[in-house]
């Protein structure tokens, strides 16, 4: 009988300890090896599953391979080898840029039904191997091969981008052909560069262009891009290359509060399928010798991320990286996700590409720098983060789930946006049907519904936002004729949540606190799942508990039982919730919910109760007595 853990089945990573050099060469390793097969039936083009996005499936197939350069440049950059995936790799680029071979990429065009060609994306990865490994992927080539490889990724300077991230991947390109003696259109670069500067806001954040979003790619794009060029360009653009380490190391302290102490990053925004590329700032940090932190404490953020991720069931039973977040969840993904996506999470395989005796590989791991008792205010994403148990939480004022130009039809963008908070130990939940409050999977979120309306509506994004005393304050309207003031304060560990609204006819109400993991215990008779006087609803399972408590006492409490696959963490979950019916009029709903692994340490919280400032305690108390 075998004595392998189950969850090995299910991740290249699960047995590897991901403490040193080579346990991260041996996981890159890992997480190739079952893609090369793939590779071996046709090169150049990753075809690992039926997945479609919303690109032709050539270039999904070639997004597949690309990607795998993330973490075989950094590998083979550091003196490891691998000869059955540099063969692959190298014949992949001569037969995907040779028009005459079956497996031709074809080029990138304008515009394909209104997107951006997918590409001049995976460009960046082939023009970087030119860079980082061109005596694998460059010198090798006959003058004919060589000649074809720097015509197709030439097209790159001749073609359109989005106005975000998308142009670091010309510059990208750039290096790569620069280093080989290739000539480059340079003030097509330069304008590049210009204009990602202008994203620059203030204290180490950007936001990704023109659709000002604040979520992980300003780490593992618009940091990490930069932090590469600073480092393989330093020495021609020495000015751009130390602002863009000056703003990567003002911006990290803000991002390790995106960290729990386990390692989870904090599940917020779009392409969370990329997972373990949450560490790869704090390797790009490292690899441009940039160090807000010791070694010792970025090599821990970095390294426990990804042994966090090594303990997840994130992979198929063939090796190959799965499509959703905590598990395989498609429900989940992006419009422009295909079976090769997940892959850019080897983006953060690159310390590898430090040699062994870099500081950041002899220096010992460092704990977690921020205090347990750390809370702070971050104005870009409008997080009040604060930490609980050793895990994240974070007040959401609220980013706008709808924008303008790319990225405004990204799916379910309101559960990755718009909710009232987020957490690493619950995740968040994404609406499947919003018919059904078990499908709608109303966690952190005010569900409204008109009685003649079949769809409950929750916020999409603010009419306005401010920050007034330690609360945000939002309004925001389910309907274009009803304006809800939100109040969040923090009271940690405790949420707050005041909800101001005047209706003009009656509506439903459910609001949900954070969903829990109600997997590996399959009778309801194990859980406390009960109303306690009619205004609290607690769910409490054994991997953990949650509640919710009405402070004004007009709603009762209930479980519901989400639908399978909602929640981003656990494909069965529980989320504590109020219901309310409200006639015409005036309505004040006041929530606070809270969390705790143990039930005990639950109860002891529901006893306390949240401690309110006396200014928030005093407006609880004016506005109780406004009739509705």
């Amino acid at each position: 009988m075998s004595n392998q853990s189950p969850m090995a089945k299910y991740n290249p990573m699960h047995h590897n300890p991901l403490r040193t050099r080579d346990d991260l060469a041996q996981a890159t390793r890992d997480i190739i090896a079952p893609c090369l097969p793939f590779l071996a039936e046709r090169p150049g083009r990753l075809a690992l599953g039926s997945t479609a996005a919303v690109y032709e499936t050539v270039v999904a197939e070639f997004e597949g391979f690309a990607r795998l350069f993330w973490g075989m440049l950094p590998f083979f950059a550091g003196g490891y080898r691998y000869e059955e995936a540099e063969q692959a790799l190298r014949a992949g680029i001569i037969a995907g840029t040779d028009p005459e071979h079956e497996s031709f990429w074809g080029e990138p065009g304008d515009l394909l039904r209104g997107h951006r060609d997918q590409r001049l994306v995976e460009m960046a990865p082939i023009g970087l191997a030119l860079a980082m490994c061109p005596q694998l992927f460059w010198d090798p080539l006959t003058p004919d091969e060589k000649a074809r490889l720097a015509r197709w990724l030439k097209l790159c300077m001749e073609r359109p981008y989005n106005d975000n991230n998308w142009l670091f991947f010309r510059v990208m390109v750039s290096l790569g052909l620069s280093r080989v003696g290739v000539e480059v259109d340079s003030q097509a670069v330069e304008a590049h560069l210009d204009r990602l500067e202008s994203f620059y806001v203030a204290k180490g954040w950007y936001e990704d262009g023109v659709m000002g979003r604040y979520d992980h790619y300003i780490a593992f794009a618009m940091h990490f891009y930069g932090l590469i060029y600073a480092q393989l360009a330093g020495e021609r653009d020495p000015q751009r290359a130390s602002r863009f380490r000056q703003r990567a190391a003002r911006f990290a302290p803000d991002y390790a509060a995106w960290f729990a102490d386990t390692g989870a990053g904090l599940p917020y925004g779009r392409s969370l399928t990329y997972r373990f590329a949450h560490a790869s700032f704090w390797g790009a940090l490292a690899y441009a010798g940039c160090t807000p932190y010791g070694w010792g404490t970025l090599k821990g953020l970095a390294l426990r991320n990804l042994r966090y991720w090594s303990r997840q069931p994130i992979a198929h039973t063939n090796g190959v990286l799965s499509l959703g977040y905590g598990y395989a969840n498609p429900a989940m993904i992006e419009e422009y996700s295909t079976d090769g996506s997940p892959l850019w999470a080897l983006k953060a395989m690159l310390p590898l590409a430090m040699p062994a005796d870099h500081p950041f590989w002899t220096a010992e791991e460092e704990p977690h720098p921020l205090d347990p008792t750390h809370i702070a205010f971050q104005p870009d994403p409008k997080f009040e983060l604060f930490r609980h148990e050793g895990d994240v939480f974070a007040a959401a004022g609220g980013q706008s789930a709808i924008s303008s130009g790319a990225g405004a039809s990204f799916r379910n963008a309101a559960a990755k946006y718009a909710k009232f908070a987020y957490s690493t130990a619950h995740a968040f939940s994404v609406e499947l049907d919003p018919r059904h409050p078990q499908n709608g999977a109303f966690d952190n979120a005010l569900a409204l519904k008109s009685p003649g309306d079949a769809h409950w509506r929750v916020r999409e994004g603010n009419e306005s936002f401010r920050r007034e005393r330690n609360a945000m304050v939002a309004t925001w309207r389910p309907w274009p004729d009803i304006a809800i003031e939100t109040w969040l304060l923090v009271a940690a560990p405790w949420l707050v949540r005041l909800h101001i609204l005047d209706a003009d006819r009656s509506l439903m109400g459910i609001e949900g606190g954070f969903a829990v993991d109600r997997s590996g215990d399959d009778h309801v008779g194990n859980t406390d799942a009960s109303a306690v006087n009619g205004a609290d609803a607690i769910a409490a399972f054994p991997a953990g508990s949650s509640a919710i408590r009405d402070l004004l006492g007009q709603r009762h409490g209930e479980v519901i039982y989400a639908s399978a696959n909602s929640n981003l963490l656990f494909p069965r979950s529980a989320i504590p919730s109020l219901r309310c019916e409200m006639t015409p009029g005036v309505h004040v709903l006041a929530t606070a919910v809270v969390t705790s692994a143990s039930l005990p340490a639950l109860q002891q919280l529901l006893a306390a109760g949240p401690d309110l400032p006396d200014w928030f305690a005093q407006k609880l108390e004016t506005l109780a007595g406004v009739p509705s």
